[in-house]
């Protein structure tokens, strides 16, 4: 089956993989956009599996300050190469992170931070504790950039594009007239 350069082209601006990732991904599901957009998708969650118990030493801090200078963040973000980390498209996810943790001011990286009388508490106080982790967790938010993705999805991509494990080691967000424990 032939799979015009067009649908490709659509596939590539859509999930981030390579050209030849996105042809195949199309030639299995006869041309399907959709369907091969899922396909890439569990294949980028299944890489990231793989890669997520090697090492990543490596890495970049980024900085952002909002307009205003009211709010501002660090965030680490970590590779398993220098070569990456200084990727264009690596400094560009640093900085979507950035945004990210200053739009949205999660308290954790991931559900496996959080305290466990922390999540028994907000499970009494919301009833089910999936809506706190989304905005709680960093890797749980709707990304603000495509909420139809989850940050955590958004770091898979990545993983899946660069071949190697990608990790938010961590963040601090700092707002002017509040300190830590104050409430959100």
């Amino acid at each position: 089956m032939t799979i015009d350069a067009k649908i490709i082209k659509q596939l590539r601006d859509k999930t981030g993989i390579s050209v030849m990732e996105c042809k195949r991904a199309l030639e299995q599901t006869n041309g399907d956009l959709e369907r091969a957009a899922d396909l890439l998708r569990e294949r980028s969650i299944e890489l990231a599996k793989k890669k997520s118990g090697r090492s990543a030493k490596e890495g970049a801090i980024g900085a952002y300050v909002h307009t205003g200078g009211k709010i501002g963040v660090l965030v680490e973000l970590n590779a398993e190469t220098d070569f990456v980390a200084r990727n264009e498209q690596f400094q560009a996810l640093l900085k979507d992170i950035c945004l990210q943790v200053a739009a949205s001011a999660p308290k954790y990286t991931s559900r496996e931070e959080v305290p466990e009388g922390v999540l028994e508490a907000k499970q009494q106080e919301y009833g089910e504790i999936e809506r706190f982790l989304e905005e709680a967790c960093l890797l749980e938010q709707p990304f603000i950039k495509d909420p139809g993705r989850k940050i955590r999805e958004v770091i898979e991509q990545a993983i899946s594009k660069f071949g190697e494990n990608i990790t938010v080691r961590r963040f601090t967000r700092f707002e002017m007239g509040k300190h830590e424990g104050d409430a959100s």
